[in-house]
């Protein structure tokens, strides 16, 4: 999978921008502040639906305009897809793949599979257990559709349940009453964690192998997934099922629903040492590129072909010997790296860009 060309119209600082791009390295050089990162994040939302760095959807628009254009043509092993998506001022954003308009976001979900790394990602090794959740569900959700939709009926199903319990105010009365949330939470809980468990187990083979590559075999990573569940998904929902009993005292005092998928997390140790708590900003950074490496090996499995990685100024964190390797282990797949230097030759299949105040010249 590769990205062919990307149109954008009043995105960001960018009012008309058109490039193509090459189907291995692509590098984006220029100072701060001129578009680098804009053009990734184009990429990302034409993904995904969403921006990796605003919930407000509107903050995409160039300054004065109405509307925000991203069309990007994608060349996959077996066809293309040209995925177009407007973002509107006044009105909820539109997109089209193949020129046919889509009702529900899920449907965008795999059309373009997308590996996004900046420097704020090592958010996902040191800050709090919702973004490794949500690391989770967006790698997930690229590869499985069925998987965001049950993440849809979990959130309305756990809204209702969060619901009655600030409503109820006799505890008796909630005991009667929440067993039917209770039952329809456990069973979409249950799947859900069972893909989530699926994943990460997978990730971490990947990772483990990865890591012991750019760690020259110092370090040891293990990535497990920390929740409620058994063997099979039938166990994990009647346990679900008893803890969600147990704890009902505790979520009508507290007025939330305090365990569930919602709550998870992704434990990760280096040589036995929990790297969340206990490592170092340099160690935080190596593991979170390590899962980056990781993701990438994990989806060519699942989807038969490598996805698309996106590298915003990572390379200015890594000593010398560390981007030879980290560009060794990219070389075969599509990359878009942002960058103000790059002092290494590029090969036939790669092209290099500059930008400079929203205008692209290769």
């Amino acid at each position: 999978m590769y990205i062919k060309t990307i149109r954008l119209q009043n995105y960001r600082n960018y009012k008309q921008c058109n490039i193509t791009l090459g189907s291995k390295l692509n590098v984006f050089v220029g100072n701060n502040a001129q578009g680098k990162t804009n053009l990734l994040e184009s990429i990302f939302f034409a993904s995904i639906g969403k921006s990796p760095r605003t919930n407000k959807e509107k903050d995409v628009l160039l300054w004065g305009e109405k509307q925000a254009n991203i069309d990007i043509e994608v060349i996959k092993k077996f066809n293309k897809t040209k995925i177009t998506m407007f973002v509107l001022k006044n009105d909820k954003k539109t997109i089209k793949i193949n020129n046919i308009p889509i009702r529900k976001i899920g449907d965008l979900m795999g059309e373009l599979v997308v590996v996004y790394f900046s420097p704020d990602e090592i958010k996902l090794v040191k800050e709090a257990p919702n973004d490794r959740r949500r690391f989770m569900d967006i790698d997930i959700s690229q590869i499985d559709k069925n998987y965001f939709y049950l993440l849809l009926r979990y959130e309305k199903i756990l809204n209702q349940r969060n619901k009655l319990l600030k409503e109820t105010q006799n505890y008796e009365i909630l005991k009667r009453t929440i067993s039917i949330w209770d039952e329809q939470l456990s069973k979409i809980a249950s799947k859900i964690i069972m893909k989530r468990l699926n994943f990460i187990n997978k990730l971490n083979e990947y990772a483990s192998s990865v890591h012991k590559q750019i760690t020259f075999n110092k370090e040891n990573i293990s990535l497990s997934y920390q929740g409620i569940y058994c063997e099979s998904e039938e166990q994990t929902e009647q346990k679900i099922l008893t803890e969600l009993s147990n704890n009902l005292e505790k979520d009508f005092n507290l007025k939330y629903t305090t365990i569930g998928p919602h709550r998870d997390d992704i434990k990760i140790t280096i040589n036995d040492i929990d790297i969340r708590n206990f490592g170092s900003q340099g160690q935080q950074r190596l593991t979170t590129l390590t899962i980056k490496l990781a993701e990438l090996r994990l989806f060519k499995e699942e989807i038969g072909e490598s996805p698309i990685l996106l590298l915003d100024d990572v390379l200015s964190e890594l000593d010398e010997n560390r981007q030879k390797q980290f560009l060794l282990q990219i070389k075969d797949i599509q990359t878009i790296l942002t960058c103000t230097n790059f002092p290494y030759p590029l090969e036939n299949q790669d092209k290099r860009f500059l930008i400079k105040n929203g205008s692209i010249i290769v």
